[in-house]
């Protein structure tokens, strides 16, 4: 599986340009025939614009399903859409979106950790539901930004049997070790592909440092802090290889923790 992580720089409150943005970048992305497309956390509108937050986002996710689930059909390419500011039902979500290669939207998560520190809790609803679903044939998962620091979410999808988790962020400069470290760690502790794709926004200090990690938590690509598009090649026999040596999940002890 060939996937390609878009490393974008957005506007802070401005989707009409980060949705033109992004779609020439997803063009530009699918010129060199990935599978799959990942982009960041929020980039409709940058994380995130307090004042009329409202007025920026996506009703109902309508734009986001209409303009990137066409380009999916149109490249013949899946997309995991990172997220979008998304206002329905009287609220306010973080939303990904996952497109197959027929444009078709086949899975919807709505963050579930929200970051206190940055007050995202008084802004945006909390999700309630996990997110699984299958790219060509592979199960996957997705997770968003701060879910990151919660493993017991990870590994509660890893029991599902999924081989690649994605992780679209907005992850700060001034934490960048901390994103490294724990992207990094899901990967091992799983023993799966991590595909994290993180902002590279000057406005709001997001640190890019996107990266592909395979299941020994070896680094197949990363970037610096500018906009970027990586592209890395998943082998997924290194699945079965690194669990018929080292396999976490033959020894687990699931009776003396609840996950």
């Amino acid at each position: 599986m060939k996937v390609s992580v878009i490393q974008m720089d957005m506007r802070l409150a401005d989707p009409a340009f980060n949705f033109s943005h992004a779609g020439k970048l997803i063009r530009k992305a699918a010129a060199e025939k990935p599978d799959v497309i990942v982009l960041p956390e929020t980039w409709n509108t940058g994380f995130f614009p307090k004042e009329r937050l409202a007025s920026f986002c996506d009703e109902n996710g309508a734009e986001t399903v209409w303009r990137i689930g066409a380009l999916a059909a149109e490249f013949s390419v899946n997309i995991v859409a990172g997220s979008v500011s998304d206002r329905r039902d009287g609220g306010i979500y973080n939303t990904a979106f996952v497109f197959d290669r027929g444009g078709a939207c086949i899975a919807q998560y709505d963050k579930t950790h929200l970051f206190t520190p940055s007050g995202e809790q008084e802004s945006y609803r909390r999700g309630g539901r996990l997110c699984t679903f299958t790219l060509d044939g592979h199960p996957c998962g997705l997770i968003i930004c701060y879910d990151v620091r919660f493993p017991e979410l990870a590994r509660t999808l890893a029991l599902t049997g999924i081989e690649v988790l994605f992780i679209p962020a907005q992850w700060p400069a001034l934490r960048r070790f901390h994103w490294d470290m724990l992207v990094t760690a899901r990967a091992i502790e799983n023993q799966l592909f991590v595909v994290a794709c993180n902002s590279c926004a000057a406005d709001t200090k997001e640190a890019g440092s996107s990266r592909v990690l395979d299941p020994w938590g070896a680094v197949l690509a990363e970037a610096d802090d500018r906009e970027t598009i990586l592209t890395a090649e998943l082998d997924f026999s290194v699945i079965e290889q690194i669990r018929s040596s080292i396999n976490v999940y033959r020894d687990r002890r699931p009776e003396l923790y609840s996950i």
